[in-house]
């Protein structure tokens, strides 16, 4: 399942991402080397080599390319961004001004771009759904409205109110009626993956450039009757830690709670799916089996296909009936590596 080289110079013209982690791109002509989506004009295929890794390409004498950064994990949140958001999580009432950043050492026109370029919110947004998010469990836990309002750092009762609405579409006095779905983005060997939280369970877990992936969310949405705020979790901190542990071939099986809302045969798809030994495949035909339909294959593949959780439940195990690698939405190059890499694993004492 070794990629080809056909396969990674196509990659590398697309600009692709799925194939992020999975190649660099050595240019001979200018001495550099770049990761798969480098927006850099592209050389000639007779000028390129292609390594596994960017530590392969830095032995051969390759230097990192200046546009792209291969050294730099794609995806990762600067540093500046972190602290940014640590300070607001850190204050009571999650304000932080423009003078408290720069008092910080960090450029607020920065951390306003990588907002809304990241996450399609401003960073003033991002405090405001911090604010409300804070309310909101405050009054699904017994706390009073007013109370809620002035500790969350609004200065009335009318302003509190309209940010309620504006943000949940719902009045405060309503507040645990409408279900909150707090949404995170972290990063992984493979590329930025986005995580929904909700009820303390994960409900989604996708690579970022995943097809269809707003139409996902939309459904999400709708089937939990919520909705969607930025912000940090407990479990999404989990998320990164279990998925940088099973990245590095130290975690055979996660342990993150679950919601998987969908019909019961979804749900028993989904649940199949876990049986999957790790460094195992089944094909379509033989989950249809396990699930006593043989004549079911379309429907299970269709069910594998609506998987929003990426990786823990995995779909990734599911194959051709000839062998062949089909039907994954991260991109068929991330299959092939994750499978590759559970094979590793699973003779590894």
């Amino acid at each position: 399942m070794t990629l080809q080289f056909d396969e990674m110079y196509q990659a590398l013209l697309d600009k692709d991402l799925s194939y992020e982690g999975l190649f660099v791109a050595a240019i001979k002509t200018t001495g550099i080397f770049c990761r798969s989506s480098c927006r850099a004009r592209k050389p000639l295929r007779e000028n390129v080599e292609f390594f596994g890794s960017s530590r392969e390409a830095l032995q051969q004498g390759y230097r990192p390319c200046k546009i792209c950064h291969p050294l730099e994990p794609i995806g990762e949140t600067p540093q500046e961004v972190a602290q940014a958001i640590e300070l607001v999580e850190k204050k009571e009432d999650h304000r932080i001004s423009d003078q408290e950043l720069r008092e910080a050492g960090i450029d607020p026109v920065y951390i306003r771009r990588w907002f809304k370029q990241h996450h399609g919110v401003t960073f003033q947004s991002y405090q405001r759904m911090a604010r409300i998010n804070g309310a909101y469990q405050a009054i699904s836990s017994g706390e009073t409205i007013v109370d809620s309002a002035y500790d969350s750092g609004y200065e009335s009762l009318s302003g509190f109110s309209a940010a309620f609405q504006k943000i949940l579409g719902e009045q405060p006095s309503k507040g645990g009626q409408q279900t909150l779905i707090t949404i995170g983005r972290i990063q992984t060997l493979l590329g930025p993956m986005m995580v929904c939280v909700v009820h303390d369970q994960v409900c989604l877990l996708e690579f970022t450039d995943r097809r269809m992936l707003e139409n996902e969310l939309q459904d999400l949405r709708k089937r939990l009757k919520g909705q969607f705020i930025h912000g940090n979790h407990p479990l999404i901190s989990q998320v990164q830690q279990e998925l940088d542990e099973y990245f590095r071939g130290e975690r055979k099986e996660f342990t993150l709670p679950l919601l998987t809302p969908g019909t019961d045969f979804q749900q028993a798809v989904w649940k199949e799916l876990q049986t999957i030994p790790l460094g195992q495949t089944r094909s379509y035909g033989e989950q249809a089996k396990c699930l006593g339909n043989s004549t079911a294959v379309r429907a299970v593949a269709r069910a594998n296909g609506m998987n929003r959780i990426a990786i823990v439940i995995p779909c990734h195990r599911v194959i051709g009936k000839d062998g062949t690698l089909v039907g994954y939405a991260g991109g068929l190059a991330r299959k092939k590596w994750l499978l590759e890499h559970e094979e590793r694993m699973s003779v590894k004492k």
